[in-house]
C-alpha cells in the first residue's frame, strides 16, 4: 500500500449549506481506508439527506456493490485488499451506470488519465474542499437521472434496456462492451439529434476532447458495425464537420 500524503487540515469542514433540494436521498457507498476521512464524508453526506455505507477496504467494496444498489461510489484508489484501481475496474463492466467518484493522493496527470480510462465518472486529488466534492457529487448524481425515469430508450428497431443493460434490433441481441452500451445510450438519448466528438468525450469518456485522437471515431464503428450490420436502414450516422447522429433516415 502507497504512502498517503493526504493531509485533513485543507479538507474544509464548515457547515454544508448545499441548495435545496441539494439530492433526493439516495443511497451512496464511500470506499476509502482512511477511517477519520470517511467519517467526515460520512456525516456530510448524510447531512444532505442520503444513505451513506462506509468501507475501508476493497473487498468489501465489491461485496457491498454486489448486495447493494448504489446511486453513487466514492472510491478512494489506495485500498488494503483489493486496491481502488482493481475495485474499478471490476466493478465498471457490471455496473455501467453506477457512477464512480475516485479519490486519490496521486497528482500525477497520468494517474488521473489511468483511473477516468478504467471507467471513473470524475477524480478528485487529495487534500480536496469537501463543497467541492458536494458540487460533483450532485452533478454526476444530476446526470445520472439526466436520462429520466426512462428504463426503455427507442430509436426505430433499435431498443436499449436501461436498467438490464440490454441492447436488441429487430429482436437480435446486441453484444456490447461497457463503453460501447455507454456510447449506444448517449446516441440514443439524443436522438435524433446529432452530437459532436467533444459531446461525446465529456459524457462517455469524462474527459476533454483531444483532436489528435481517433478514439470516439473507433467506438463509433465499434458500434456502428454491431448495430447496423446485416440491417439495410443504417441507424449510426456521420454527419461531417459536426459528429454523428442515430436515427432512422
Amino acid at each position: 500500500m502507497e504512502t498517503s500524503t493526504l493531509e485533513l487540515e485543507p479538507v474544509k469542514c464548515e457547515p454544508v449549506k448545499s441548495p435545496a433540494p441539494a439530492f433526493h436521498s439516495y443511497r451512496l457507498l464511500v470506499a476509502d481506508d482512511d477511517v477519520p476521512l470517511s467519517q467526515f464524508l460520512r456525516r456530510g453526506l448524510q447531512s444532505e439527506h442520503n444513505g451513506v455505507d462506509v468501507v475501508n477496504d476493497g473487498e468489501t467494496a465489491l461485496h457491498a456493490l454486489s448486495q447493494t444498489r448504489y446511486s453513487l461510489l466514492i472510491l478512494d484508489l489506495n485500498l488494503p485488499k483489493r486496491d481502488g484501481m482493481s475495485v474499478l475496474q471490476e466493478i465498471r463492466p457490471k455496473a455501467p451506470m453506477l457512477p464512480i467518484m475516485v479519490l486519490t493522493a496521486r497528482s500525477r496527470l497520468e494517474d488521473k488519465i489511468m483511473a477516468l480510462d478504467a471507467g471513473a465518472d470524475d477524480c478528485m486529488v487529495k487534500p480536496f474542499s469537501f463543497q467541492e466534492l458536494l458540487a460533483r457529487t450532485r452533478a454526476l448524481l444530476r446526470r445520472n437521472v439526466g436520462g429520466g425515469s426512462r428504463t426503455t430508450v427507442q430509436v426505430g428497431d433499435l431498443t436499449l434496456n436501461r436498467s438490464e443493460l440490454r441492447a436488441e434490433r429487430a429482436g437480435k441481441k446486441l453484444d456490447l462492451t461497457a463503453k460501447e452500451f455507454m456510447l449506444l445510450e448517449y446516441l440514443m438519448l439524443n436522438s435524433p439529434q446529432p452530437v459532436t466528438r467533444e459531446m461525446i468525450m465529456e459524457n462517455v469518456w469524462k474527459g476533454s476532447y483531444d483532436g489528435s485522437t481517433n478514439l470516439i471515431d473507433v467506438y463509433v464503428k465499434y458500434v456502428r458495425d454491431k448495430v447496423d450490420k446485416d440491417f439495410q436502414s443504417k441507424l449510426v450516422q456521420t454527419i461531417r464537420g459536426v459528429g454523428y447522429v442515430l436515427r432512422e433516415k
